[in-house]
């Protein structure tokens, strides 16, 4: 009877101990197939026809036997969980068997996390078989066959074995598996018995496992190693691609884009935070510091093609011009500076070196017993900084980031003041038409080429990534309405829509994204009409003061003064009063905007690059800097914009109308200056 008890402890079942899940199935063997899901309650029970047996060994057999129905069903669970025939059989060809392994995997979903935690599994329970044959091997060594003997040699496994079969259960019955598992897990060892916290700590240490390899895979090669959909990181749902997909040539050929273009895809939309698959003692912070890290080896691993020959030819003519220096014998002092050779060659995006850092701190976390929310935080923080800091290095050294700013500045923000003094006067008397649809920006591009012959040098290797852009002209007459925030008395001139387009190359454009360009074009827009009508107040002070000594001129020739004469300096006066509020107004406006917002926000920009290496906080201080570029000058005060536009409006009617008609529509100046 002990001999068949043993055997029920393992899941064995016969004559004397039964299954009643066998018995009501009709199955007629000892053993379920693996297939089969757990069972929920137990169902080994003492055979009821045995009435030799007393009460209380009754009892306490009934109690013994159901850790032989735990084992079991905790070793189905691991052998479903660890199946690994449906990838390939050793007698047949794989592609022999490809309907079947499709079916499979259709019919079962498959799991690296359970596969993992059912690794743990199996450890927990050769501990136990070992502890059954130990108390097999007594019995066999004493000649007195005690049921006590049994009871004391597994009792600690009867405090073990029912949370396990429980946690299967839950596992089962809610089908939970990759960051919800380990939640689960971790949830779960935070109970009072040091015994089922250890398994459960062991069953946890296996699921992080996986964890650690699918987080080396993206932090260290920038890979998504995710064949289940259980990463916390996940590739957006509307990519048609496959989820284990990372090669990024494979990924242009499947959308129709250019590497590049995959590339910065994959930077700005490719990948997000899957929050169902993040477990709860991982926080949404350090979750985006992976996310970043992995997106950012992606970038520094898949460098464009233009970009690596244009690096390379940089790099040949350095290691020419060291070599010459050598040659010549001489010990100047900028020598030191020069890279060596094998400087040269570990000068990549990402060094081995690095890689194999990044790797080994990974590495730590993933030999170590337990998880430590400290360690881990720290360590994904570290290898953030560390892929934040290639990336900076990268957009700033390599890409000339600090140039390109500077060319934006020039011609979006005005700094080339002379340039566009230059193309509103070479293109005045076209702006004094409405734009035609179909020509106007054709048109802009003579006197846009005039002002860049006259005042752009050859030595401005930016300006060629510069070109004039009229969107959206339509209407009536060339006219736009203002946008929906604008008061609808307010009108904008079509040309008022001219806009700059710059282009870039990769890295720079996970740095100028469509959102940065359009906060540039919304400020160049508004810069541009500024300047535009700064200029036609100075013209109409020249026409007015051309007027004057034209009269001037006139009356002297006459013997005297009339009162005419005196009628029309009285008309005059209050104009030149209008025109000198509005050019002051308008002056000052522009001084400030250039000088206290402009040329202020820009020196702070450049001392916080120069203080930065981090390229998160790159981006940041660039979006804070257009930001108080935006609201220091009033573009994002609906009611101040709105009046502005209107002064400016008003100033262009004034100018126009003391061109045109030399002031002798009064009614309409009289309105003007009311």
């Amino acid at each position: 009877m002990l001999h068949e008890i043993l055997l029920a402890l393992l899941g064995y079942t016969g004559d004397l101990i039964i299954d009643e899940r066998e018995q009501e199935s009709s199955l007629g063997v000892g053993i379920l197939h693996p297939d089969e899901p757990v069972a929920r309650v137990c169902t080994f029970r003492l055979a009821p026809d045995l009435a030799a047996i007393e009460p209380g060994d009754r009892d306490i057999i009934e109690k013994l036997v159901t850790l032989g129905f735990y084992y079991r069903e905790l070793d189905r669970f691991a052998t479903n969980s660890r199946n690994l025939s449906w990838i390939r059989s050793p007698n047949q060809h794989p592609l022999s068997r490809s309907k079947e392994i499709s079916v499979r995997k259709t019919e079962t979903r498959q799991s690296l996390y359970r596969r993992a935690i059912a690794n743990g599994f199996v450890e927990i329970l050769s501990v136990y078989q070992s502890a059954v044959l130990l108390v097999e091997k007594n019995l066999l060594a004493d000649s007195v066959h005690v049921l006590a003997k049994v009871t004391h040699g597994l009792h600690k496994f009867l405090v073990i074995l029912p949370p396990l079969y429980e946690l299967v259960v839950q596992i089962e019955r809610e089908d939970i598996r990759g960051g919800q598992l380990l939640n689960l897990l971790h949830e779960r060892c935070q109970c009072g018995v040091p015994e089922v916290q250890t398994c459960i700590q062991r069953l946890l240490w296996h699921g992080h496992q996986v964890m650690y390899n699918q987080l080396a895979s993206w932090m260290v090669y920038g890979i998504l190693s995710d064949p289940h959909e259980e990463f916390f990181i996940k590739r957006q749902e509307d990519r048609d691609v496959k989820p284990e997909s990372s090669n990024t040539d494979q990924l242009g050929k499947t959308m129709g884009l250019s590497r590049d273009d995959v590339s910065m895809m994959d930077w700005h939309t490719g990948f997000h935070v899957a929050l169902d698959m993040l477990p709860e003692y991982i926080s949404v912070n350090v979750a985006e510091s992976v996310l970043f890290a992995g997106k950012a080896v992606r970038v520094l691993r898949n460098p464009c093609l233009g970009f690596k020959s244009q690096d390379a030819v940089h790099q040949q003519q350095i290691a020419r011009l060291s070599q010459r220096v050598q040659g010549l014998g001489f010990d100047f002092s900028f020598q030191r500076g020069l890279p060596s050779e094998a400087d040269l060659l570990e000068d990549a995006l990402l060094s081995q070196s690095e890689a194999d850092k990044i790797e080994a701190m990974l590495q730590d976390l993933k030999d170590s017993s337990e998880f430590h929310r400290g360690s881990f935080t720290c360590t994904m923080d570290s290898v953030r900084t560390v892929a934040a800091g290639h990336l900076w290095q990268l957009v700033v050294v390599r890409a000339d980031l600090i140039g390109h700013l500077k060319a934006l500045k020039d011609y979006f923000l005005l700094a080339k003041g002379d340039f566009f003094q230059c193309f509103l006067e070479e293109s005045r008397k076209l702006m004094r038409l409405p734009p035609r649809q179909s020509t106007a920006e054709a048109d802009l591009m003579v006197p846009f080429q005039l002002a860049a012959v006259k005042t752009i040098s050859d030595e401005d290797k930016y300006f060629s990534r510069v070109s004039l852009h009229v969107p959206g002209i339509g209407g009536v007459d060339g006219k736009l309405s203002a946008p929906s925030n604008a008061s609808s008395e307010i009108s904008l001139d079509g040309w008022d829509r001219i806009a700059l387009e710059y282009s870039i190359d990769w890295p720079l454009q996970m740095f100028f994204t469509q959102e940065v360009f359009s906060k540039y074009c919304q400020v160049f827009q508004y810069l541009l009409r500024l300047k535009r009508t700064q200029m036609e107040l100075e013209k109409s002070w020249a026409s007015m003061m051309h007027e004057d000594h034209s009269d001037l001129s006139k009356h002297r020739m006459e013997a005297m003064r009339g009162p005419v004469t005196q009628q029309q300096w009285q008309h005059i006066r209050p104009l030149r009063r209008v025109r000198e509020h509005m050019a002051f107004l308008i002056r000052n406006l522009q001084f400030y905007i250039q000088v206290d917002v402009i040329e202020s926000q820009w020196n702070v920009l450049q001392a916080h690059i120069e203080d930065s290496h981090d390229f998160t906080q790159l981006v940041n201080f660039h979006q804070d800097y257009l930001s108080a570029l935006i609201s220091q000058s009033f573009l994002d005060i609906g009611s101040v914009s709105r009046i502005l536009d209107c002064i400016m409006k008003l100033c262009l009617r004034f100018c126009w109308s003391i061109e045109s008609q030399e002031g002798s529509n009064t009614a309409e100046m009289d309105q003007i200056t009311e």
